[in-house]
């Protein structure tokens, strides 16, 4: 069998994260996996996510299956009609609890994309008006970096999105370089829809993304709530902790 390359990429929600499995799944060579753990971890949790029951029947409630199939390889061709060699994983922080199976990260590149913690909460608050801390991922983002820091030795590559958004091509550049795969210029644009690869709560959450054709420059920034401040304030530190190793020409610093 061909040789696969995985690549994890720790996220919280409403941080270009999706956009950033178009980029790679535009790739001639790449298959894409839309948050691998969710249904393991609404199952798992309780908690009362929009599209809950057909986020659990469409996924794999056992988490350590789904840590075996994220060390194993994608199933059958990619989008392109090819056997990929390169496999893009979309992880959420949020989906992984402290039982939750780690034991795969040996056999994948991890990566960490992060965005400043008001903007995730002005965006966030469009679809659930009340988060909490668990809800964004901040301090499992944290936890994830220590434990993938002390697991590999050094730290793993991390991106911001708002270095994505102003400057695509130099910020995947760095990326590709720091994990170790060749950069491909079909990352930068991609053709609007929807994908087969998409999580059955891209209805309910990928509008935006759906109707996108690249990574466009930053907006205004969305005003925050007032009673968000807080806990936009109490997740700075963990963002800021991840921001010192970001990437700089292809190296984390």
């Amino acid at each position: 069998m061909t040789d696969i390359t995985r690549i994890a990429m720790w996220s919280g929600p409403r941080n270009i994260s999706t956009a950033m499995m178009r980029a790679f799944e535009n790739r001639s060579d790449c298959a894409v996996w839309d948050e691998p753990f969710y249904a393991h971890y609404l199952s798992t949790t309780g908690l009362d996510h929009p599209m809950r029951g057909a986020v659990i029947d469409a996924g794999e409630v056992d988490g350590q299956a789904v840590a075996k199939h994220c060390g194993g390889a994608p199933d059958g061709p990619n989008r392109h009609g090819n056997r990929p060699t390169l496999w893009y994983q979309k992880h959420m922080t949020v989906h992984m609890r402290r039982d939750t199976p780690l034991d795969f990260l040996p056999r994948v590149r991890n990566a960490f994309l992060i965005r400043k913690p008001a903007a995730v909460l002005a965006s966030y608050h469009d679809r659930r008006a009340d988060p909490t801390a668990d809800d964004i991922g901040f301090i499992r983002q944290a936890q994830l970096f220590d434990h993938i820091c002390q697991l590999e030795g050094k730290a793993p590559p991390v991106i911001d999105s708002d270095a994505v958004l102003n400057a695509p091509e130099a910020s995947l550049k760095s990326l590709c370089a720091a994990l170790g795969i060749q950069f491909d210029t079909a990352m930068l644009a991609w053709p609007a829809g929807q994908r087969d690869s998409d999580g059955v709560w891209a209805a309910h959450w990928y509008k935006s993304v759906e109707s996108s054709t690249g990574f466009a420059p930053p907006g205004s920034p969305r005003p925050l709530p007032d009673h968000l401040r807080a806990l936009a304030d109490s997740s700075l530190p963990y963002y800021e902790k991840l921001a010192e190793h970001t990437l700089r020409d292809g190296i984390t610093i």
